[in-house]
């Protein structure tokens, strides 16, 4: 699904990205943890198409980021730090008009379906701008899958969320991989990384310091490779 290779990104005199090499397979669920300034929401922008690499080679879906960008956005949704949510606009309006961007078929039933899931059917014709935090990261959620992507990249997904937010998130992003959806997530939250990737890549200074399937789901497990990695405690 992804193949990078060579990955380099300098800004001014800063080099941000190091020479990444990474393959992730069709419907793999990766987690990217790493020290604030390793890269990591870097490199989940190169793949998002937000920033232009500086050197080496991006596939996606068999399309070449340089030469392909416009197939690669019909790939995949993307959820940053911001909502992307237009705040006068109702959860139904907003899915709507993402819908209609990504010429969904019958996007109002297909929004009315994706509120239900996220737990706000109630809200539907609320404006957003009148929500608490975790109600706007849901319909947020549903934006980014509005179009049934194949890839979905996340950047600290769960933060400032409660734990009924969380769970729908998850349940949504394990859903996703029932039907062979490919998920990158940047995350700081152990926890969450432990609950639903089932490989994780943990980046340091701009570069790939480990990369392994986390077999046995513990925390645990996560935080001991971590520091190993990151602090380099044993």
């Amino acid at each position: 699904m992804i193949d990078i290779k060579k990955l380099t990104k300098q800004a001014d005199d800063k080099r941000i990205l190091r020479g990444i090499d990474l393959s992730i397979k069709k419907g793999e669920t990766v987690g990217i943890l790493g020290p604030n300034g390793a890269g990591k929401s870097t490199l989940l922008k190169v793949i998002a198409t937000l920033i232009k690499p500086s050197g080496g080679q991006v596939t996606i879906g068999g399309y070449d980021l340089k030469k392909d960008q416009a197939e690669i956005k019909k790939l995949f949704g993307y959820l940053p730090h911001s909502s992307l949510l237009y705040d006068h606009y109702s959860p139904l309006e907003n899915l709507v008009f993402f819908g209609n961007l990504y010429g969904v078929k019958n996007a109002r039933a297909r929004a009315i379906e994706l509120v239900k899931e996220v737990g706000l059917s109630f809200f539907l014709n609320e404006p957003v701008k009148n929500f608490s935090r975790g109600m706007v990261q849901r319909i947020a959620i549903a934006r980014a899958i509005v179009h049934e992507p194949e890839l979905l990249l996340l950047d600290e997904p769960h933060t400032g969320l409660d734990q009924g937010a969380i769970t729908i998130l998850n349940t949504v992003i394990l859903r996703m991989k029932e039907k062979g959806v490919t998920t990158l997530m940047v995350t700081h939250d152990f926890q969450q990384a432990a609950e639903i990737c089932d490989r994780i890549i943990i980046v340091k200074n701009g570069k790939i310091a480990d990369d392994f399937v986390l077999v046995d789901k513990k925390v645990s497990t996560l935080n001991k490779k971590y520091l190993y990695q990151v602090e380099g405690v044993s």
